[in-house]
This record gives structure tokens, C-alpha cells and sequence, in this order.
């Protein structure tokens, strides 16, 4: 059974390589030491040693006889039955090992992603914490920004770093996918040939079994030897030994063909597969191997260069190669912090809140104990008594001593002449002193104690001239201890509305009047005449009174807080709806809003409870009335928190009742059955759609007002860990303050409210953009 000489496929360009390099080195006169080592030996570069004797042509390198051996037994193996099944095993190992790198990539990948949006976030929380006002400012500030930002940078190479490590990761998964889907295709093709001919193998070797034994009986029949009487047995008698004879040739016959026409396959069959089916399936196997083991050590180079480029990339971002203005190193920012700088800088600027000097107490005796003789603070030179000196001197010691709007000379602020009484006494009130609530109640705490305005005694009046002569003006006694009672209300009440520190001589005409709720001198007693129960002078304050100021009818209003009718908000915000705000302040979002978000995102957002927690009624309320006297006035700056009493729950309430107080909702009742329907469903991509769709229905005013709401809610969610207010907290408090009730609503749509703006909250960077 004479077969034809096995089919090599051809070698690779490499193993070319090697085998003419082979042959060139056995072409060499090389040579090497007798003690040098076997590896010094077959190397391109090897030349003569003096003095080594010089071996024979034939006896060749010790490195390439076993080149040439190896490659002989690879050779071997591939061209053999076991050349596929072992270039298979070999290619499960290195999809294998493939797919291990690119899980470990993946992993890799998403660790670094987390870290980098992990710094990332921390950097932006921790810079916008450290912007706020209670935190160290100056160069300080400078230096940690500059600091976050170098994190920031980092954080940047890290996501950069994850991305090539997902693109290495896909193309691996390209590559492993490509590499098994090769390896079921030849083992399929491969194997099933190889398995064919196995299988022609084995029926030859059973068709020559059974040929040779048929032969043998024949043979021995034919020969005599198994004739026993001379007579065999069959099933249909006995036969004679001719008749055995020629059935067992027919026998021999038969098998004999079988067996020549198997032998025929089993060669067809065997050339065909070494010709063809074979060196395919090798060479398929091997270029896939090949390509498989280049692209993950290529990937692998890759990595290590990435690894690299990060390492340098985080070192470059925190020292620089070329430093200049713009880029330090993070050693140069930190080195920029000035200490002693940051605490003068915040010293000065506290400086327009020093105190005016009003000099040291003096003591004086009161006239009772013994003491000079004189009407103290309250003898005033009355209105018709002219003193000594010429009427210009006395206006100008005047202006000097009264500062402020007095010496300006603004209407409603003036006073009587010491020349004598205006004219004003007895016409009528002149144009802009027309008398409300604020200004007579503000003249009405700052009068004397007695405003009943009889005059003194006779022997009073010449008493007091005597002493006006000895002594300086008294007005000036009395507006310093009335400066300095306003000063102890002020650092006992906290800073009024629209009031600066100062005599209170009575709002000017460009001064907005205070509100009820920011008058902490209308709630004490009325202030109580002098011992002994005699009454001084009217206070000159006083004397430029609307005409008929005191007659009942008169539009006058009795002295004290509890008497007093309530004053109507000049400019009210709250319970006026939305548009009406836009159309008259132009506002998108109204001031309360922007200044109540303003408020809980520098103090609130760790405060547990926020939104949840009641504040003060009080607070809430003056602060109200102050946003409905004048929402622009500087004492509504939240970012001060002294504006808010220090009680940031306060402003959350504030906020709340705000949108409570809306005519119409924030969300609308025109659209409420719609809010209500969407709520429920099920599907939370149609929820959400529905509700994005809705949303971008509202009225501009509205939806600006929400995107702003509910951009800082979202914030509030984002410190849920320290706040303990998630989205679902947040909805309930929030849900009925924004829907309201709509024409048809009853008390089970409050579920269906919640889950509305849990909605809205758990999406709103898909709804609202974040800008």
C-alpha cells in the first residue's frame, strides 16, 4: 500500500529566515574556542578565534542542528494525524488568555473611571464648599483652587486612561470572537476529514482480517487438511468437498475485492486529505494563531504604554516641565498661601463696620441729689426764644452738629429754627411729607417724652435761658444719647430694614419707610417724662408736623404699635403669580427664590432635615413683609447669613411658603390631570417621557421657576447622606406645594403628587439641561 509523499505547507517568512541563516553559517569558516560556551556558537556575527584549531566542514553548530531538529519535529507533528487537534489545543490557549486580558482590562477600566468621576466630584464639591463665605478666603482660596484644579487634571487623564482601556478591551473581544469562530470552523472541517479516513483505516483492517481468514479455510480445504469422512454439513444436507471448496473460493473471491476496492479509498481518501484538507487546515490554524498571539501582545504593549503616558501625565500636571504664569506646579501654588495676608485682608475688610466714636461717658449729678441746676436732656430752648449770637453762627453750629440727612437739609427731615417757628406751624402739610404709618411712628419713638405741647412755666422758661447761656446747645446731649439707644437696639434686634445706623430723625422722602416687621423700637413702652413730672419742651422734631396732625379726624394715628392699622406692601411678591412678576421685575425667577436657593446652597445642603424642619414663624414672617416692601433692598442679600438670622430653615420655609402662596401653582391647575395621568404609569422611560413633555408646556415663568427649583433639589439629593432628604423625602414635602388641587382632585392624588416630583427629581439632568 504504497501512498504518495506528504504535502508541506509552505514555511514562513521567518522560518525562512532561520533556515537560510542555517545554511549560511554552515558556509562560514567559523569557529569557536574549546572552552567557550555552546551558546557563543552559530551567531551571524562570529568570527575566526587566533590560535583555536578549526573544526570540520561537516560538524555542525550545536544552536542550529537543534533549529533544524526542532523544526523537523514540528514538521512532523503537523503533518501527522495529531497536526490539527494539537494546533486546536494551541488556539483554545490563546483565546483563553485573550479573553483574560480583555476581562482584565475591563476591570481595570472601570475602576479607573470611578476613580477619576470620584475625584472629579469630590474636587467640584470641595472647591463650591470652600467658596462660601465661612470658609477662609484670599490667597488661601487661590491655592486651593488652583490645587482642585490640578486633581482635576488627574482626574481628566484618569478618564482618559479608562477610555483607551474599553477600546483595548473591545478590540480584544473582536479579536477572540474572530479566533473562535475560526477554531469551531476548522475543527469541524479538519477533524471530519481526519476522522473519515480513521475510519476507512479501520474497515480495511477488517476487511483484510476477514480476506486472510477466508484464504486460510480455503487453503486448507483445498489442501485436504480439514476434511474429516470426506463429507460436510450444511443446512441443506451434507456437501461434498468440491462443493465446500468452490463456496469458500467464492468466499476468498468476494473478500478479496472488498478488501482491494477499500485499500483504493483508504488511499484516495488519505491522498486527498494530505494534499489538500491538511496543509488548509494547518495553515488556517496557524495564520489564526498567529494573529491572535500578535494582537494581545500588541495590546499589551499598549498597555504598558499607556501606563506610562498616564504616570507622566499625572507628574507633568503636578510639576511641569516649563512653568510660566499660567502653569505651577502644585509645590508653587501651595507655596502661595500667605497666612498673615489672608487674616489683614479679612481684618480690613470689616473695617466699614467699626463704630462712630461718640467719646466717653461723663458723669453729672442730676439736680435732685444736689447736683448743677439744669433741665438735661430733655430742656430745649423753646420755639419763640432767640439765643445769643447772630442768626448765621447758630445755623452753622447747627449743621455741624447734626449730621446726616439734617445738615443736608432734605425734606421731611427738617427742623425748627432756633430764629423762632416756621411758617409751617400753621399751613397746610407741604408735598412729599404727607404723613403715614412708618413716619409718625418713627417721630412718635424719637419725640420726647413730652409731646403734649404746653408750654413751660414762666419762671421755667427764664431758668432755662440763663442756663442756655452758661452751657452748649442741649440738642446735641440729646441726639447723642438717642444715637446711642439706637445702637443697643441694634446690636440687641440685629440690623433693620433699609435703616442705617444713626439718629432716627424720620425717613426722607427718598428713604423707603421701615416695615412693621422691622421695627424693633415700636414694641417697647413708651419712654417716660423726666422725675418729678416736669415736662420739657416739645422735641423740635416735632414742630414741622402736618397741620392738624393731632386733631381726631385728622388722619393721624395714636402712638404705640397695637393702635396702628397694618401698611400695604409697596411692591408685594407673595401671592402674585408668576407672570405678573416677570412682567414687572423682569425677572425669570423671582428674587425670592433665587436668594432662598442661594441661602441653602451655601448653608443648608448639609443641614439634616433641610426643607423637612419647620423655622421660626417670626423670622419667616419679617422676612416676608421685607420681601414685600422692597425685594431689591442689599439687607436681602442671603449670601450674608445675617440677613436670615443665621436660621437657613427659616429660608426654607420661606421658599415654601412662597410657592404655597401662588395663585396658580408652580405646575398649574391647567395642566394638573395631566401631571396626575402620567404619574401613572408604570413604565418609568414612558413616566418620565410623559412627564419631560408636559413640562415643556408650562409658561415660561413657570418653567424657569422649576428648572431652578428643581436643579437645586437635586443638589439637596446629592448630599442625601448627610441631609437624610433622598428624592422621595423631598417629594413629599414638595409634591402638594407644587401641584396644588386641581378642579377635580381628591385626597388619593396626593400618592400620585408625590411620585409626579419624585419623578421629575430622580430625573431632572434628562429633563433639565445643567448649565
Amino acid at each position: 500500500m504504497a501512498s504518495e509523499p506528504p504535502q508541506f505547507p509552505e514555511l514562513s517568512p521567518y522560518q525562512q529566515d532561520k533556515n537560510n541563516n542555517h545554511n549560511q553559517n554552515h558556509q562560514r569558516s567559523g569557529s569557536m574556542s574549546l572552552g567557550a560556551p555552546p551558546g557563543t556558537a552559530g551567531s551571524e556575527n562570529d568570527g575566526s578565534v587566533s590560535g583555536a584549531p578549526q573544526p570540520q566542514p561537516s560538524t555542525a553548530p550545536a544552536p542550529d542542528a537543534a533549529g533544524a531538529e526542532s523544526e523537523r519535529q514540528v514538521h512532523e507533528v503537523l503533518q501527522s494525524e495529531v497536526g490539527i487537534s494539537t494546533l486546536l489545543t494551541r488556539l483554545k490557549q490563546s483565546i483563553s488568555s485573550t479573553k483574560e486580558f480583555a476581562l482584565f482590562l475591563k476591570k481595570r477600566a472601570i475602576l479607573e473611571e470611578d476613580l477619576a468621576a470620584g475625584l472629579r466630584k469630590l474636587c467640584k464639591m470641595s472647591q463650591s464648599t470652600m467658596l462660601h463665605p465661612d470658609h477662609r478666603q484670599g490667597t488661601f482660596a487661590e491655592a486651593y483652587s488652583g490645587m482642585m484644579g490640578v486633581h482635576d487634571k488627574i482626574a481628566q487623564n484618569g478618564l482618559q486612561f479608562s477610555s483607551s482601556l474599553h477600546q483595548m478591551h473591545d478590540d480584544l473581544v473582536e479579536l477572540y470572537t474572530y479566533a473562535e469562530k475560526n477554531r469551531k470552523g476548522w475543527k469541524q472541517n479538519g477533524l471530519s476529514a481526519e476522522q473519515r479516513v480513521a475510519d476507512i483505516e479501520a474497515s480495511v483492517r477488517k476487511s483484510k482480517a476477514k480476506y486472510d481468514a477466508l484464504a486460510e479455510d480455503y487453503d486448507r480445504v483445498r489442501t485436504g487438511d480439514s476434511q474429516k469422512g470426506g463429507k460436510m454439513f450444511g443446512f441443506k444436507g451434507p456437501k461434498s468437498a468440491a462443493q465446500h471448496e468452490e463456496d469458500l473460493l467464492r468466499k476468498v473471491q468476494g473478500a478479496d475485492q472488498d478488501y482491494h476496492s477499500r485499500v483504493d479509498l483508504l488511499q484516495a481518501e488519505r491522498a486527498e486529505l494530505m494534499r489538500t484538507t491538511r496543509p488548509e487546515a494547518i495553515k488556517a490554524l496557524q495564520d489564526t494563531i498567529r494573529e491572535c498571539d500578535a494582537g494581545l501582545t500588541l495590546q499589551i504593549q499598549k498597555f504598558a504604554s499607556f501606563n506610562e503616558k498616564l504616570l507622566l501625565s499625572n507628574g507633568l500636571s503636578i510639576s511641569p516641565l516649563k512653568k510660566d504664569a499660567e502653569t505651577k506646579s502644585l509645590r508653587d501654588i501651595v507655596a502661595g498661601i500667605n497666612n498673615d495676608r489672608d487674616i489683614s485682608d479679612f481684618v480690613v475688610s470689616h473695617y466699614r463696620n467699626v463704630p462712630p466714636r461718640t467719646g466717653e461717658p461723663k458723669y453729672e449729678r442730676h439736680a435732685v441729689l444736689g447736683g448743677p441746676s439744669h433741665a438735661g436732656p430733655t430742656s430745649l430752648q423753646p420755639p419763640g426764644q432767640v439765643p445769643h449770637g447772630p442768626p448765621s453762627a447758630q445755623f452753622s453750629m447747627a449743621s455741624q452738629q447734626f449730621p446726616g440727612p439734617l445738615s443736608q437739609g432734605a425734606p421731611g427731615s427738617t427742623f425748627a429754627s432756633p430764629m423762632g417757628p416756621g411758617p409751617a406751624m400753621g399751613g397746610p402739610p407741604s408735598k412729599g411729607h404727607e404723613r403715614n404709618f412708618s413716619h409718625t411712628s418713627l417721630l412718635s419713638n424719637t419725640s420726647l417724652p413730652s409731646q403734649s405741647g404746653n408750654p413751660p412755666p414762666p419762671q421755667q422758661q427764664n431758668q432755662q435761658h440763663q442756663q442756655h447761656q452758661q452751657q452748649p446747645p442741649p440738642p446735641q446731649q440729646q441726639l447723642q444719647q438717642q444715637q446711642q439707644q439706637q445702637q443697643q437696639q441694634q446690636q440687641q434686634y440685629g440690623p433693620r430694614n433699609g435703616q442705617n445706623s444713626g439718629p432716627a430723625y424720620g425717613p426722607t422722602p427718598s428713604q423707603k419707610p421701615p416695615q412693621l416687621g422691622a421695627l424693633p423700637f415700636q414694641q417697647g413702652p413708651p419712654q417716660q417724662g423726666p422725675p418729678g413730672g416736669h415736662h420739657g419742651h416739645p422735641n423740635p422734631l416735632m414742630q414741622h408736623q402736618p397741620a392738624g396732625a393731632d386733631r381726631p379726624g385728622s388722619g393721624g394715628f395714636p402712638q404705640g404699635r397695637n393702635h396702628s392699622p397694618p401698611q400695604a406692601p409697596t411692591r408685594p411678591v407673595f401671592g402674585v403669580s408668576l407672570a405678573r412678576l416677570y412682567e414687572r421685575d423682569s425677572l425669570a425667577v423671582p428674587q425670592v427664590v433665587y436668594q432662598c436657593i442661594t441661602a441653602v446652597d451655601f448653608y443648608g445642603l448639609a443641614v439634616e432635615g433641610i426643607y423637612r424642619l419647620s423655622g421660626s414663624v417670626p423670622h419667616v414672617n419679617k422676612l416676608k413683609s421685607m420681601f414685600d416692601s422692597n425685594s431689591d433692598s442689599p439687607n436681602l442679600d442671603f449670601r450674608n447669613p445675617e440677613s436670615f438670622f443665621h436660621d437657613v430653615n427659616s429660608v426654607a420655609g420661606l421658599l415654601k411658603q412662597f410657592l404655597r402662596d401662588l395663585p396658580d401653582p408652580l405646575l398649574t391647575r391647567e395642566h394638573y390631570t395631566a401631571f396626575i395621568e402620567a404619574a401613572k404609569s408604570d413604565d418609568e422611560v414612558v413616566r418620565r417621557d410623559s412627564l419631560h413633555a408636559i413640562i415643556n408646556n408650562l409658561p415660561d415663568p413657570n418653567y424657569a421657576t422649576l428648572r431652578a427649583l428643581t436643579l437645586h433639589l437635586h443638589r439637596v439629593m446629592d448630599n442625601s447622606h448627610t441631609n437624610r432628604m433622598n428624592s422621595q423625602n423631598l417629594a413629599i414635602v414638595f409634591g402638594p406645594t407644587l401641584m396644588g388641587t386641581g378642579a377635580n382632585s381628591d385626597i388619593s392624588d396626593a400618592g400620585w403628587q408625590v411620585r409626579v416630583v419624585d419623578t421629575i427629581l430622580q430625573n431632572t439632568l434628562q429633563i433639565f439641561d445643567e448649565d
